[in-house]
């Protein structure tokens, strides 16, 4: 089975959107998690199957709300480069695609 991997940048990006979220809704912080981990499982299920964007990273967008889950494909791991506003400077997630590797 494909493990995922989260870089320390992209862990940070989930805590922010989740507390964004439960700052406008309590519970609605949730509801971003439930969408999340499905984007997640699809991802973990078919990784290949969602375009890639940029280099060799590939993007799969959060249903319901704004975000999108960059990551990379190596041998049995999908590495999370990043969980972003689909509104945020593609500059950031660019940025990270040069120093991020799994650890």
């Amino acid at each position: 089975m494909t493990r995922i991997i989260f870089a320390e940048e992209a862990r940070a990006d989930v805590l922010d959107a989740y507390r964004f979220y439960e700052q406008r809704r309590a519970g609605l912080g949730d509801q971003f998690r439930a969408y999340l981990d499905l984007a997640l499982s699809r991802i973990q299920g078919r990784p290949e199957r969602y375009p890639v964007i940029y280099r060799d990273l590939r993007r799969r967008l959060v249903e319901r709300f704004p975000y999108a889950v960059y990551y990379r494909i190596y041998p049995g791991i999908v590495f999370i480069v990043a969980v972003m506003h689909g509104k945020k400077n593609p500059r950031i997630w660019k940025a990270r695609t040069r120093s991020n590797e799994p650890g």
